[in-house]
């Protein structure tokens, strides 16, 4: 195995595996199904399954390379905490200068590709969305404030409002409804997380919520953010842009969720923050889901 030298350490060549790493692939991926539903959403009848493809790929690869510059300004927090300390930095497979390259290369091949392909304002909303994540969160909220995830969770919002201004190259109210429910459920879902990993966050000196203001104010935080997501998700039904049967799966899922936030508040074992935490993923998902079965149910009754 060959070795590279950055900035006097010595670090191992990396494999494709340790790339991809880098680049948080579940996480994109989740991006990506709300991404799909935006742009499903944004035009009555079927989508054009060619320019669908070339979204998902250019705020794929926009949305990797975040991922990818993350790793970098988190290398040496992930050295301290058991969740992360296997990602290719803290191990030494991938140098940071290696990974930066790495991020700008895909990063700028996908923003060049939805700036030539699909439209200037979908290039300009997503190097607005890597800023936001990789430097304006990762670089400068996680480490100043423990309402990090709520102020930086406008960039993790943005799928959605990508994939409707892909089709209609402009913003529209519908748009950021689907934008506003990701922001309003991403404090309960990390939150949930931050407890199940607090001691991590603790070694690494990140000022997460439940090491600066303790356990019961952040799950009475986490119950508080869960009604109000269960609120917001109700928005597309009240303005015409769902029906019932997006209803009726949303009012069931949403009961789930906010059992368990209270099921957070009244018990504490410690397996329940990282159960709501998977559980929380499942929702988002089934969410977007549910919508998107909504809008073209009629098509195929």
């Amino acid at each position: 195995m060959s070795i590279v030298s950055f900035a006097g350490n010595t670090v191992s060549d990396a494999g494709w595996r340790d790339y991809l790493a880098l680049c948080k692939l579940k996480v994109v991926a989740v991006m990506l199904l709300t991404l799909v539903v935006g742009f499903c959403l944004a035009q009555p009848g079927l989508p054009s399954l060619s320019l669908l493809l070339i979204t998902s790929i250019g705020v794929g690869l926009a949305a990797a390379s975040a991922a990818a510059v993350n790793h970098v300004l988190d290398h040496n927090i992930d050295c301290c905490m058991a969740r992360t300390a296997r990602r290719p930095l803290p191990q030494g497979r991938v140098s940071p200068g290696n990974a930066l390259l790495f991020a700008a290369v895909i990063g700028s091949a996908g923003l060049l590709l939805l700036a030539t392909l699909v439209n200037p304002l979908t290039a300009v909303l997503t190097l607005a969305s890597l800023i936001g994540y990789a430097i304006v969160y990762t670089a400068v909220l996680k480490r100043a404030t423990p309402q990090n995830i709520v102020i930086g969770g406008v960039a993790g919002a943005a799928p959605p409002l990508l994939g409707w201004t892909a089709v209609t190259g402009s913003l529209d109210s519908q748009a950021l409804l689907l934008m506003l429910i990701i922001f309003a459920w991403t404090p309960p879902h990390f939150w949930a997380l931050c407890i199940a990993r607090k001691d991590d966050y603790a070694r690494a000196g990140v000022p997460m919520l439940p090491n600066t203001h303790g356990e019961s104010y952040t799950r009475l935080q986490i119950l508080l953010y869960s009604i109000l997501t269960t609120v917001v998700t109700l928005l597309p039904f009240i303005n015409g842009m769902s029906g019932l049967i997006y209803l009726a799966g949303v009012s069931i899922i949403n009961y789930r969720f906010i059992a368990w936030a209270v099921r957070l508040n009244i018990s504490r074992h410690p397996g329940d923050p990282m159960k709501m935490f998977r559980y929380s993923i499942v929702y988002i998902m089934w969410l977007f889901a549910i919508l998107l079965v909504d809008h073209y149910w009629q098509l195929f009754v």
